[in-house]
């Protein structure tokens, strides 16, 4: 017996060697980044009553290194999550999904495009990314005990930029594309016109029932827009001439993110003795803001949806790794890569290949080999025109850096102190050859090189309004032929059906579109009517949601949920007895609007909302404040507004008890006005506070309250008056 305790033992001890190294091996096996450049930087952090961040230096570098050391006192927790994911160790702290976002990584070779380009950028640019990330590594030196990850520190620029490479694309639905391909389901109608002579049938048809019964489950606040998240991304833009106003030049920016982590807002002001001052929000791992003002102008943000991607289905020999273009083969590039996946208190190492051609990425599955091409693939260029666009004092200025179409997508709606505003369908479209024929719409051949198109039309060709006859200007995620109202739109006639620019509405663009056409005067109160609108018109997917209510056939219970949704007064505003059940049924049929998706099947969606308000809340008409809130630490607030209304309550997550926690919708809220001859003003609010991941500080949730009252607070832009309001000074400094 002493062989098999001996055995025993031995085998114990293999479990538990084993055990540790998986639990160990992941930190060991990633090098940590050459840190960047021996450099001293020096900052100032104010904090006004809010929390919000006021950061001040002698440079932008000073600058730079101050926001990442503010944005790491309020977050290091999803900082942490957006550094892992720009070096491809996400799964290492996410799992399973972090694990899909560090292939992506790998599979777009988002490293090998911050390599190739950051080198090529402007001294002053990378010198901001060096400053950034030299920010991050001295709170992570000075605050260890907050580590999730060993050896991910410390950061370089390059890391960072990294960052930027993976995230650009799945602004433009980069993730609808590579999920179905990986799991070898059919692709999604892609957006944009038909080609002529490639009709397609139109789209309809509803989801199998039980998909279409299931509720959301509790999600994660990924890095990334990935599933749920990303099919819902949206936000409203309006620009106001001081005519139209009857004062001031007004810029409302009001972008619909996630509420939490990586692509969420983070409200700043920067100000250097280099001339960048701007007042804004940026996502996590971002040195500069995204959108906001400076003194001379600004600008906001809405989601495009123009046709970026093709997929070329690949002809491979017996080998499976050529494939033939021209008539020749050709060697697919090959690399395994390794995937850090945690699963409990281990992280396994998952060995998955990584192909590409000439095309791009390529994805092999059970139909066969498909090639991805996208609009900005291997570029990096927006990382300067984000920095120069902060800067630019007038629009020429402002136009120049956009004109690049180093910024892949999103519209921008810009406004300026002289009364100009404008809007830019913004977008690197792929110059796709005209004069071939080809479906672009559709799966191309692999085989052909003439369809492996070589950068992004010319600015000239996009969609914009410059100063428009009605002195309005709005996107909410619609085609940009329906911008400025009647007498004042582009025509679709005069655009090129091979851009592949969406024909698209969304409720929010209806209720816009008709708010702002009929007010004679577009004054403060006007627009804030306007921009908290509850209302949905009876157009598009809801006018057949509701055709197909009043002609379905029920009974029992079924028929009195239908019959209470068709007394609907079609306002998500808390007051009528079917708001709730509306508000459940909504968002599905939304979201397959938004995504191109067949229409669900009513009466299952239905008897979902009806099962779920009788099972938590014993009845059909509970008001809906009790079912949507907002919820963060000890505040629990009741919410308006709906999937697709201008005030947005998107998605949520079910929480145990039924309600419905605000996961994405109204987000980042700022309201900038210019008064002729007088200073920029500007008021904003978040949806919790400036430290959403810090309990402990009084700015954890402290805008809740406004948040859900439709009430703003002040931005301090100018610095007297961040200093009358500072409730916390600091200096920061890498010096030793």
């Amino acid at each position: 017996m002493k062989w098999v305790k001996g055995g025993a033992i031995a085998l114990v001890a293999v479990v538990v060697l084993a055990f540790t190294v998986l639990a160990t091996w992941e930190p060991f096996f990633a090098s940590a980044a050459n840190p960047p450049a021996d450099r001293v930087y020096t900052a100032e952090i104010i904090r006004d009553e809010f929390g919000v961040p006021h950061i001040y230096g002698a440079t932008d570098a000073d600058t730079a290194y101050g926001v990442a050391i503010a944005h790491a006192e309020d977050d290091f927790f999803t900082l942490q999550d957006v550094v892992a994911m720009s070096r491809g160790r996400y799964g290492a702290i996410a799992g399973e999904d972090g694990a899909k976002v560090d292939y992506v990584y790998h599979l777009i070779d988002a490293r090998g495009t911050a390599e190739a380009n950051y080198p090529k950028l402007p001294a002053d640019t990378r010198a901001l990314f060096e400053a950034y990330a030299a920010g991050l590594n001295q709170y992570a030196a000075d605050h260890p005990e907050e580590l999730k990850l060993g050896n991910l520190f410390p950061v370089n620029g390059m890391d960072v930029a990294a960052g930027f490479a993976l995230r650009q694309p799945f602004f433009f639905g980069l993730d609808s594309v590579i999920g179905p391909l990986v799991a070898g389901d059919d692709l999604r109608r892609e957006h944009g016109p038909d080609i002529p002579g490639f009709p397609r049938p139109p789209l309809s048809g509803a989801e199998p029932a039980a998909e279409a019964a299931a509720q959301p489950d509790q999600a994660r606040a990924l890095v990334l827009p990935l599933g749920e998240d990303a099919e819902h991304m949206g936000s409203n833009a309006f620009a106001v001439s001081p005519e139209k106003s009857g004062g001031p030049t007004t810029l409302i920016s009001n972008s619909h993110q996630p509420l939490r982590g990586g692509v969420a807002w983070y409200e700043l002001v920067v100000e250097s003795g280099e001339g960048w001052h701007f007042a804004g929000a940026n996502f996590p791992g971002s040195p500069f803001p995204f959108l906001g003002h400076n003194e001379h102008l600004g600008w906001t943000n809405t989601v495009n949806t123009p046709d970026m991607i093709d997929i070329y289905q690949l002809e491979l020999d017996d080998s499976g790794m050529r494939y033939r273009l021209d008539g020749e083969w050709r060697d697919l590039e090959s690399e395994m890569v390794t995937l850090p996946v945690k699963l409990g208190p281990v992280v396994l190492p998952i060995r998955r290949e990584v192909l590409r051609s000439v095309h791009g990425p390529v994805i092999r599955n059970d139909t066969g080999a498909f090639a991805v091409r996208y609009g900005g693939i291997g570029q990096l260029g927006q990382l300067d025109a984000y920095y120069r666009i902060n800067k630019a004092t007038t629009f020429e200025e402002w136009e120049a850096q956009i004109a690049r179409l180093a910024i892949p997508s999103t519209n921008f709606i810009y406004a300026d102190k002289t009364g100009t505003i404008a809007y830019v369908y913004n977008a690197a479209i792929p110059d796709r050859p005209e004069d071939v024929a080809a479906n672009w719409r559709s799966v191309l051949p692999g085989d052909r090189s003439d369809l492996i198109w070589d950068g992004a039309v010319d600015y000239a060709e996009l969609p914009k309004l410059v100063n428009p006859a009605s002195g309005w200007i709005y996107n909410s995620n619609n085609e940009p032929f329906t911008a400025a109202g009647a007498g004042s739109d582009l025509s679709p006639d005069d655009f090129s059906p091979v851009l592949g620019i969406e024909r698209k509405q969304t409720n929010r663009s209806w209720r816009a579109y008709k708010l702002l056409s009929e007010a004679s005067l577009l004054d403060r109160a006007t627009l804030e009517a306007i921009k908290y609108d509850t209302g949905y018109e009876r157009e598009g997917y809801v006018a057949r949601l509701f055709d197909r209510l009043e002609a379905m056939q029920a009974d029992g219970e079924l028929a009195k949920a239908r019959d209470l949704l068709l007394t609907w007064d079609f306002t998500a505003d808390n007051l009528g007895k079917a708001d709730a059940i509306a508000l459940l049924m909504i968002r599905d049929f939304m979201s397959a609007d938004y995504s191109n998706k067949p229409f669900p099947d009513v009466a299952e969606k239905l008897q979902a909302a009806a099962d779920h308000l009788t099972t938590h809340f014993g009845r059909l008409d509970p008001p809906m404040a009790e079912l949507l809130r907002l919820r963060q630490g000890d505040l629990d607030l009741p919410l308006d507004g709906g999937s697709d209304t201008l005030r947005a309550s998107t998605t949520w997550d079910v929480a145990d008890d039924g309600r419905l926690s605000l996961k994405h919708g109204d987000s980042f809220i700022m309201w900038i006005e210019w008064l002729p001859g007088a200073p920029v003003v500007s008021r904003s609010i978040q949806p919790f506070g400036s430290a959403t991941t810090r309990p402990e500080s009084p700015h954890y949730n402290d805008q809740m309250q406004l948040f859900v009252e439709h009430k703003l607070k002040p931005v301090h832009f100018w610095r007297d008056d961040v200093l009358a309001n500072a409730s916390a000074r600091t200096a920061v400094t890498n010096a030793r």
